[in-house]
């Protein structure tokens, strides 16, 4: 009775033992993950330089004819207009040479009519007779003589003119004046070319940036493989910031002018 119980037992164990031996093992947790799309993305690369402002132009206002300044009719330090009329010299003297050149080629008008009418007159009694070949020869040099007086004298008012105008002195640009070199009263002279004033144009503005000769020739290095554009889509851009931290409100452009220095211009 006792030995049947006993197997029955073991069995059950041995049962067991195999139950457990075949159950697979339990499966590992999941574990989340990110997923980042990287794209290609254009970051801009800035350079620090130092720099001084240049003027875009500069024009020395000049005397071009000899006389008496008479009066100065600018502020000096502001702006002016082109053609705007700076000094004026006294133009008395030129006016008299114009006059004069305009009664010397009404002269020689009048005798070139009378050349003319008497080569017409020659003409006809050459052909009858009437006159030598030679004084009809004569009367076309004449006539020929009294065309070239007419052209010179026509040629002599016109310089009279460009010299009565040059008696105001104009400035050649738009932009800022500078102080004046001469006073009302003061005699100027076109040979020495006597220095009046000087107007700078300031819009745009030049802004020269200095550099070492090694910085200047990676940067054309880089304009010249495409990472620097000067010109067109992307093209490189210039900031000003002046002395006092603030930023100048236009952007500029790069302009290469030497080893050592690159200029760019502001409007």
């Amino acid at each position: 009775m006792h030995k049947r119980v006993y197997l029955v037992f073991a069995a059950l164990i041995a049962l067991g033992g195999c139950s457990n031996a075949k159950q697979p093992p339990p499966a590992p947790a999941a574990t989340e993950v990110s997923v980042v799309t990287l794209h290609p993305e254009t970051l801009p690369v800035t350079t620090d330089l130092t720099g001084r402002t240049a003027a875009y132009l500069v024009a020395q206002v000049r005397g071009r004819v000899d006389g008496i300044v008479l009066k100065r009719e600018f502020a000096e330090g502001g702006d002016v207009r082109a053609g705007q009329r700076l000094y004026q010299i006294d133009p008395a003297p030129y006016r008299a040479a114009l006059d004069m050149a305009l009664g010397t080629l009404q002269k020689a008008q009048a005798n070139l009519a009378a050349m003319n009418s008497q080569a017409e007159r020659y003409k006809i009694l050459v052909a009858g007779n009437g006159v030598s070949r030679q004084e009809y020869d004569n009367a076309v040099a004449a006539q020929g003589q009294a065309a070239a007086d007419v052209a010179a004298a026509k040629a002599a008012v016109q310089t009279a003119r460009i010299n009565l105008g040059y008696t105001d002195v104009v400035s050649p640009i738009g932009g800022r004046a500078g102080p004046s070199l001469v006073t009302q009263g003061a005699y100027v002279q076109s040979s020495a070319a006597t220095l009046l004033t000087t107007v700078q144009q300031i819009d745009p503005i030049y802004v020269d940036l200095n550099q070492t000769s090694v910085a200047g020739l990676q940067l054309r290095r880089d304009v010249a493989s495409g990472q620097l554009k000067l010109n067109g889509p992307g093209q490189t851009k210039v900031t000003l910031t002046l002395e006092d931290g603030t930023r100048y409100p236009s952007a500029g452009k790069l302009q290469f002018t030497d080893i050592t220095s690159t200029r760019a211009p502001v409007r």
